[in-house]
């Protein structure tokens, strides 16, 4: 089997393509999630604190020689990774209301179907088996 044919049989499966899907929509959605966090809510929390920007803090290890051309700053910028975990934690939370809200809606559409809940699946003899041998072990620890 050629290395081409074995390439072609790799990006054939729909595991890869499915991930390449995800990965573009994922990119696409970033974008999204970036404009809302900079556009929408960024600018009430900045007019909530007067307007401190955090990325301006910083520890000067070294100062600019301001007589050169180059920029000799060596500084611990800690304003502008506040900055970003700030920004992560505000998409953590938009993303996560936004698939709370997915699952309502599709909650809602499956009542609405009248499609029943599924119930979970039993477990398989293997996992009934460890769950006994957990299940003694416990016991064993407590008696």
């Amino acid at each position: 089997m050629s290395i081409f044919t074995e390439f072609r049989e790799f990006i054939a499966r729909g595991n890869v393509v499915d991930l390449a899907v995800g990965v573009i929509v994922g990119a696409a959605f970033n974008d999204i999630v970036k404009s809302l966090v900079d556009d929408v809510v960024m600018p009430p929390v900045g007019l909530m604190l007067s307007g401190f920007d955090f990325a301006n803090l910083q520890w000067v290890l070294k100062a600019d020689n301001p007589l050169t051309k180059a920029d000799e700053l060596v500084a611990i910028k800690y304003g502008h990774f506040f900055n970003i975990s700030l920004k992560f934690v505000i998409i953590a939370w938009v993303v996560f209301m936004l698939v709370k809200g997915v699952n309502a809606v599709r909650r809602f559409e499956d009542e609405q179907a009248g499609k029943p809940v599924v119930p979970p699946k039993p477990p398989t003899p293997q996992e009934a088996l460890l769950i006994q041998i957990r299940d003694l072990l416990e016991a064993g620890r407590k008696g």
